[in-house]
C-alpha cells in the first residue's frame, strides 16, 4: 500500500520492534509522542540539548493555581514550537493549562503545516 506524503511513516514512540522491523507510527501518533517527550523531559535531562523540555513531572508538588498555569504554558509554548518545528504551523499553537486540587490538566491544539488539519491533545498530571 502506497503512502500519501501528507501521512508518512515515523518510528514509533518509543521506539520498539515488530516481527521484523520497527514498529512504524502515524503523522497523529508522531506528534502526541513529540509533545509527551516535550511535557515529561526535564529540562537539562537531555545532554546535547539542555534546553528541551517543560518538565512537567516536577511540577507535581507544586501549588496548583493561576501562577502555576500562568509559567507552564510559557514553558510549553517555547518548548513546543522548537519540538514540532516543521510538522505544526508554530504560530497555530494554543495551550490551555487549567486543574483543581490535585490535577494539571494541559490542552494542546495546533495546525499541521504540511495540511492544515486542526488537532488537539488532552494529558493530565496528577490524580485522576
Amino acid at each position: 500500500m502506497a503512502r500519501r506524503l501528507v501521512d508518512p511513516p515515523y518510528l514509533a514512540f518509543p521506539f520498539r520492534m515488530g516481527d521484523a522491523a520497527p514498529v512504524l507510527a502515524r503523522r497523529s501518533e508522531h506528534i502526541r509522542g513529540q509533545i509527551e517527550q516535550v511535557l515529561f523531559t526535564l529540562p537539562g535531562e537531555r545532554v546535547f540539548r539542555p534546553e528541551f523540555g517543560a518538565g512537567v513531572k516536577a511540577l507535581v508538588f507544586e501549588p496548583n493555581g493561576t501562577l502555576l498555569w500562568q509559567i507552564t504554558k510559557r514553558r510549553l509554548l517555547a518548548s513546543l514550537a522548537d519540538a514540532l518545528q516543521g510538522e505544526v504551523d508554530p504560530k497555530s499553537i494554543d495551550v490551555e493549562v487549567s486543574g483543581d486540587d490535585a490535577t494539571l490538566t494541559i490542552a494542546i491544539a495546533y495546525t499541521l503545516a504540511a495540511i492544515g488539519h486542526r488537532e488537539s491533545q488532552l494529558f493530565t498530571v496528577g490524580e485522576s
